[in-house]
């Protein structure tokens, strides 16, 4: 969720398909909520080196996957609200035959942007002409080459923007740098005591296509300046 309110609240939104894919992460797993309690849905894929981009891995479909998520979201959410109008959609996303990883992705979260509302453009780094840099710098050319002056980052980020001078190359290089806040609202969910951080289906399913964004805004904060949050989290008292 709080993944879709960034997503919403800026003027453009940036696909970094082109970094190194990293396993266990987000990019290739995200959590639903079962009855005995939150579980990891994690997509195989193949990797030809340690520092293969997203945008150039393949997912494994000979391990047949696809089936087993869409089994275990029917028998954990068939009882949810809305399961009849939205499992449909999510059968289609799954179901997507392509094998590349970043396609597979992307299409999940426009397809989920459109849906419930989110009309910001989207843009792939990977088609960004002569795109040069690594972390903060890869960041601060595609702020250039957009000519954006606000970056707003997911607070994880903080630890390689942060980690040589305040602000990192993003500040050096004139733009202004914000760390996007989120409190987790919660909404009407399965099995008992309220899990946040579940993936957006978990969402959908429990309260339907179109309050979806509305809960979601509902957890938008005034983002940090990054000296407020170098102070409020990352200087040692």
């Amino acid at each position: 969720m709080e993944y879709f309110d960034l997503i919403d609240k800026v003027d453009i939104f940036i696909f970094l398909d082109n970094v190194q894919l990293e396993k266990q992460s987000w990019q290739v797993r995200n959590r639903i909520k079962t009855a005995q309690g939150a579980l990891f849905l994690t997509i195989p894929v193949h990797k030809k080196s340690l520092n293969t981009p997203i945008n150039q891995s393949y997912i494994d479909d000979a391990q047949n996957w696809r089936e087993k998520h869409l089994k275990t979201i029917y028998f954990s959410y068939r009882k949810a609200r809305y399961f009849k109008e939205v499992y449909p959609f999510i059968e289609n996303l799954i179901l997507n035959p392509t094998k590349n990883l970043a396609d597979f992705n992307i299409n999940i979260i426009q397809s989920i942007a459109k849906k419930i509302g989110i009309k910001t453009p989207f843009v792939r780094a990977s088609q960004i002409p002569n795109l040069e840099g690594k972390k903060d710098k890869l960041l601060a050319n595609i702020c250039k080459k957009l000519a954006c002056d606000t970056y707003i980052s997911p607070q994880g980020s903080a630890a390689y923007l942060e980690k040589e001078i305040p602000g990192g190359e993003i500040v050096k290089n004139g733009i202004e740098l914000y760390y996007h806040n989120y409190e987790h609202p919660v909404y009407r969910q399965l099995y008992g005591k309220f899990l946040p951080y579940m993936g957006v289906f978990d969402l959908l399913l429990n309260e339907g296509f179109e309050n979806a964004l509305t809960i979601i805004r509902q957890g938008r904060r005034k983002d940090f300046h990054y000296l407020e949050f170098r102070k409020k989290f990352l200087i040692k008292r």
